[in-house]
């Protein structure tokens, strides 16, 4: 399944009245200190990509405090210990020149909020790209100038310094993610993408030194040539995969259960090692799940109990499900999204949330493991069939038979 055909047949829609409530509340200064220490790659961590319960990233806005309460208080009784959140970026930058202090503010709050119930947060900046759908700044002309057009260069600037001006009080913070799979929204020539991505985790480490920032692309760029370098990416401080059977292709070669499904964070967690020129490098899993409706809630369960245990055995460090919460029926997505949460979309805990729950409380903060193990060289044939062969001859797993 190629996810960017996918994506293109979608179109973005944002709407919202701007609505107030609560007032910001920062954690002292003094505190990140001890933030930057929880940011430990040799243990693991377990986490969940946030899905708001009510209206969805659309809260942003249509700002309402109370159902997020009830939503972190729901994820930090699972055992959850951060949550990747999503700025849907033209909602919080609608001019070049000019950030929404009321965006800002609604950050601020939830960064708070998490905080109280200590749950750290990744932020994630340049969202253009989200379940689907495209979330396009109104200044985005440039087709193919994302990474090289110097009007949007200064908007990106603008956006990290605003941000940074909100996070560096808040001791949650772990860091920036760059983009929600940058490279389904805006692809570029490798060495434009590569450059971008240095220049950016330059500004970033600069702006918010002591803190972690990653590249939270898909499985594209890990099986073939694609807006980031293989090599550029792993040799980052904490390589990220996101890991679907679905949309990687795995269910080619099997069945939901068998092992290029339930293998396959530790198996891409081996090829980015490959790639990085280590069996030590940390991995992060920063998206997982099945994305295959027809499996039920006890099956999506067995999955993840499986496909965690496999990844920890192969030394994955830290973990963030996709996603919190099932999506709201009332919005019109694909239907694939509406069932992925650890949580019914009013709170119900679902089976794999249970499982999740278990393997948080077994795991958290355990040392990783790494493997020993030699690793074969990476793939030379940067093809998904390529990227396949080598994932296949690396879990000892022959093709189906048709």
């Amino acid at each position: 399944m190629n996810r960017r055909r996918f994506l293109a047949a979608s179109s973005a829609a944002a709407a919202g009245a701007f609505a107030e409530s609560g007032a910001p509340a920062a954690f002292a200064l003094a505190q990140i200190n001890s933030a930057r220490s929880k940011l430990d790659l040799t243990r693991h961590r377990f986490g969940v990509n946030y899905t708001p319960s009510h209206n969805w990233w659309f809260c942003w806005n249509d700002w309402n405090a109370d159902p997020i309460h009830r939503d972190l208080d729901a994820i930090a009784a699972l055992g959850a210990d951060h949550l990747r959140i999503m700025l849907i970026w033209p909602f919080f930058q609608p001019n070049p020149r000019w950030v929404s202090p009321a965006h800002l503010e609604r950050l601020e709050q939830l960064l708070a909020m998490m905080g109280e119930r200590h749950l750290d947060a990744l932020v994630t900046v340049f969202t253009g790209q989200l379940s689907g759908w495209y979330f396009l700044p109104s200044f985005n002309r440039f087709s193919d100038g994302f990474y090289t057009d110097a009007e949007m260069r200064s908007a990106q600037e603008l956006f990290v310094h605003e941000l940074v001006r909100v996070m560096k009080a808040h001791a949650n913070v772990i860091g920036f993610d760059l983009g929600n799979e940058l490279n389904t929204c805006w692809r570029a020539p490798i060495p434009q993408g590569d450059a971008w991505m240095r220049e950016m985790f330059r500004i970033m480490n600069e702006l918010l030194p002591g803190a972690l920032h990653v590249n939270g692309v898909d499985h594209q760029p890990w099986f073939e040539q694609d807006t980031f370098s293989a090599h550029a990416l792993a040799a980052a401080r904490f390589p990220v995969m996101h890991c679907y059977p679905y949309w990687s292709g795995a269910m080619k070669y099997g069945d939901a259960m068998d092992p290029p499904s339930v293998h396959l964070l530790a198996a891409m967690a081996a090829l980015i090692r490959s790639f990085a020129g280590s069996e030590q490098k940390p991995v992060w899993a920063g998206e997982f799940n099945t994305c295959i409706e027809a499996l039920p809630e006890k099956g999506q369960a067995a999955w993840l109990e499986k496909a965690v245990l496999a990844a920890i055995e192969q030394g994955v460090s830290w973990f963030s499900y996709w996603d919190s919460h099932d999506v709201d029926r009332k919005f019109e997505f694909n239907p694939l999204e509406y069932s992925l949460g650890l949580l019914t979309n009013d709170g119900r805990v679902k089976d794999q949330g249970r499982v999740f729950q278990q393997l948080a409380e077994a795991y958290h903060d355990k040392p990783v493991n790494f493997p020993r193990a030699s690793l074969p060289s990476p793939p030379t044939d940067r093809t998904q069939d390529g990227a396949w062969k080598w994932i296949l001859n690396w879990l000892g797993w022959g093709p189906r038979s048709v």
